[in-house]
């Protein structure tokens, strides 16, 4: 699929270049977005073998003239890594989006840090390499607007995941933390009870048992 069909071709810079982020490159650059990356870890060969540049500094990554700033950091580092970019390089309003988990801490975080000029996006794909590796069609992908002045590079990013049929969900970050209290760590907290208790698969699965061996596989692959 070619973004030119659907919609604009951005330019996206990727900050956090880990397994979450690959995994939404891959498909950005399939839809034939422009992708730059920068990540603690050196992930040059890795990009140049997916036709991503990589900058080993996030100020040349600023410096790129990018059409949206991808946050695909820790939880834990978000703070450290923003306050440490030089964001004095960026040389027009920039859309920045994150993808972290949780969304109020984010959203706090980029309004108190950014320049006021920045758009600002919330996000949250509720899904990763493991529930996400047969395509994103049904899949909920949270947002909210929190700052928007260029709608049409907020569209044309959130357009990514409408197109490949992701089921689009506009709410707030605290409406989402609520819900996500209750489901997304009940989730996570099970799936890492039972692999304390190494559950395995075994020649006689019920369909139930399956469900609980393919909870543990899709939890311990997340950070």
């Amino acid at each position: 699929m070619s973004a030119s069909s659907d919609s604009t071709i951005l330019k996206i810079g990727i900050v956090g270049f880990g397994p979450f982020g690959q995994f939404l490159g891959k498909t950005m650059i399939k839809q034939g977005h422009i992708l730059r990356a920068t990540s603690r870890s050196d992930y040059s060969e890795l990009s140049a073998n997916l036709g991503i540049s990589f900058f080993r500094e996030v100020g040349a990554l600023l410096e790129a003239e990018n059409d949206v700033i991808l946050i695909c950091t820790s939880i834990l580092s978000l703070q450290e890594v923003l306050k440490s970019m030089p964001l004095h390089h960026l040389k027009r309003p920039t859309l920045f989006a994150d993808v972290l988990s949780v969304k109020e801490h984010p959203r706090n975080v980029l309004l108190r840090v950014l320049p006021q000029e920045s758009d600002v996006l919330c996000t949250h794909p509720m899904f990763g390499p493991e529930s996400g590796k047969d395509g994103w069609k049904g899949l909920n992908f949270m947002y909210e607007k929190v700052r928007i002045r260029n709608e049409a590079i907020c569209s044309s990013f959130l357009q990514i995941f409408e197109s490949e049929g992701c089921r689009m969900l506009k709410m707030s970050c605290e409406e989402h933390d609520k819900l996500a209290a209750r489901s997304q760590f009940l989730t996570h907290t099970i799936g890492r009870i039972l692999s304390e208790m190494e559950i395995q698969s075994t020649s006689i699965n019920t369909k139930r048992f399956e469900t609980l061996v393919q909870l543990v596989c899709s939890t311990s692959s997340s950070s």
